[in-house]
């Protein structure tokens, strides 16, 4: 598969006891209505969150793309987004010392380098005093300020979040793996 841009993306989260699942599917640009199945992920719930694979659906017979650690048990880990093939196609990292107020990620891909925050700092602050489901809104922008994705998460029985990616460069699969990562990394 070449790269894939999507400019709009819906994650599905169902929790279980011992899974974690996340669907992604295609949405309209305009609307956010739920189109195709793009791509299908578990991750098992109390296990070490070093890699997540995506498959084409719930079958889990073909891999399309994977984040994966550097490093296992480390905080400060990146993680390395590679296709079906193995090539890397993006990478992202949580940023701890930005996030003890305002959780931060750092993004890379294919010519753009980006960070991602929390939009609202009350909404951040309240999330780390309070067990609130609140709606939690990101937004990436590259060095030089321009939009390159943002992620919703929507306030729902399951997480769901509206991933939305402005910038052409931006792979889908680099999106829904950022999405899935954030959800995984925040503990969700």
């Amino acid at each position: 598969m070449t790269h894939t841009h999507l400019p709009r993306l819906l994650v599905r989260q169902k929790i279980t006891m011992m899974v974690n699942r996340f669907e992604i599917f295609e949405a309209d640009p305009s609307t956010g209505a739920q189109g195709q199945l793009v791509a299908f992920a578990e991750q098992k719930r109390f296990a070490f969150k070093e890699q997540v694979t995506f498959f084409t659906d719930s079958s889990r017979t073909r891999p399309v793309f994977t984040f994966k650690a550097r490093q296992v048990m480390d905080f400060g880990a990146g993680y390395d987004i590679r296709d079906e093939a193995g090539t890397q196609i993006g990478y992202f990292k949580k940023d701890f010392a930005q996030s003890l107020l305002q959780t931060t990620f750092h993004v890379e891909g294919p010519g753009y380098q980006g960070t991602g925050k929390e939009r609202s700092m009350l909404v951040a602050l309240l999330r780390r005093f309070a067990d609130l489901p609140l709606p939690i809104h990101f937004d990436y922008v590259d060095a030089a300020g321009a939009p390159l994705l943002s992620i919703t998460r929507k306030f729902a029985v399951r997480d769901q979040y509206d991933v939305q990616v402005a910038d052409q460069r931006v792979d889908f699969r680099v999106a829904a793996a950022i999405a899935v990562g954030m959800d995984v990394l925040m503990d969700r």
